[in-house]
């Protein structure tokens, strides 16, 4: 934390040079990370305070024992602050402070699947809004309506998640997602498992990392739409890129201009090639361990049960909860702090 003023007051002498907006992307990238680094100074700063005041009760306390409470309450604060700061210790990896893109597939499981997929945007939509990370829905492929209340579903989902170390916090994320339950698709009311994948990809910053030649693009314009077949916009404002050598694709649809979409899908793009070369990476570093990286697909990481029991599950650390509505409405910083720390320990 030492560096951090020195570090703020170079960032503010640059946001404050009048030629500072001419170049937008890199105008961002600076308020993000300034905005970033005063927040975490605060924090420290807040928990410096904290320190000074339970030090202050301490001293007082044996005179007055009606501070006990007080003290008890400060002290539990504290703790709770100190052990969510020291979290962001574990974040060293190198797109650990990035932004994130939160990907959502429906797997097998038909219709239910596919409400399972919505079930999870919203799970990951009421976490966001709890932790105060900005969020924005940038691709969304509906399923067809079904069941007695008429439920449209998801085929895919891609969202847009900005804060503080968004990538590290999240990118344990990836991987299986399996729900059990009644079916609200079943007439018989039958019990149904369904499963959804959920893939965590960081903003990639530097653009030099990923080499992106503009003739291996192939490029689609579409209109965008919504439940049911209905446009979101009437014009042709859609973008869908093609990878061609390596068969990627990434849409985009929920920007007013052309422009904006295309700008969006390439950011995809530099994510999901990013993605590729990491998976490349590991794949040579197996062939030379002699071990096998499982595939993302395979690696059912959480499971859901609503029914004969409740229960959510993580079965890489083993952590559990019975308050599995809870769990739906964005409560999981028990299942995401466990699977940082457990790497850690690594």
């Amino acid at each position: 934390m030492a560096d951090f003023p020195s570090k703020i007051k170079e960032l503010e002498a640059m946001a404050a040079k009048s030629d500072f907006w001419q170049d937008t992307e890199k105008a961002q990238e600076v308020s993000q990370e300034l905005a970033s680094r005063k927040g975490r100074l605060k924090d420290f700063e807040d928990i410096k305070k904290e320190i000074g005041d339970i030090k202050e009760l301490l001293a007082i306390y044996q005179d007055d024992l009606s501070l006990e409470k007080e003290l008890a309450q400060k002290i539990e604060s504290l703790r709770s602050r100190v052990e969510e700061k020291s979290i962001e210790t574990n974040f060293s990896g190198k797109y650990d402070a990035n932004n994130a893109l939160l990907s959502i597939y429906s797997g097998a499981g038909g219709q239910d699947a596919q409400d399972w997929a919505t079930m999870l945007l919203r799970m990951y939509q009421r976490y966001c809004q709890k932790k105060g990370f900005k969020l924005q829905i940038l691709d969304q492929d509906f399923g067809q309506a079904g069941g007695p209340e008429g439920r449209i579903g998801m085929k895919s989902v891609t969202i847009e998640i900005k804060g503080q170390f968004v990538y590290g916090i999240l990118k344990r994320e990836t991987g299986v997602h399996r729900l059990v339950r009644i079916s609200p698709f079943s007439s018989q009311k039958l019990r149904h498992t369904s499963f959804a994948l959920v893939e965590v990809l960081p903003q990639i910053k530097d653009k030099g990392e990923i080499d992106i030649s503009p003739a291996d693009l192939k490029v689609d314009y579409f209109h965008a739409s919504g439940p049911g077949g209905q446009y979101v916009n009437k014009r042709m404002s859609a973008v869908r890129i093609t990878h061609t050598p390596t068969g990627l694709i990434v849409s985009a649809q929920t920007e007013r201009s052309l422009g904006q979409n295309r700008e969006t899908a390439m950011e995809m793009l530099y994510a999901k090639l990013f993605q590729l070369k990491m998976q490349e990476q590991q794949k040579e570093l197996s062939q030379i361990k002699g071990s096998k990286v499982s595939a993302s697909w395979g690696n059912q990481i959480r499971s859901y049960v609503v029914h004969p029991y409740q229960m959510v599950k993580d079965v890489r650390t083993g952590v559990e909860t019975s308050q599995v509505q809870s769990v739906f409405d964005g409560e999981l910083d028990e299942f995401i702090t466990a699977e940082i720390k457990q790497n850690d320990q690594a």
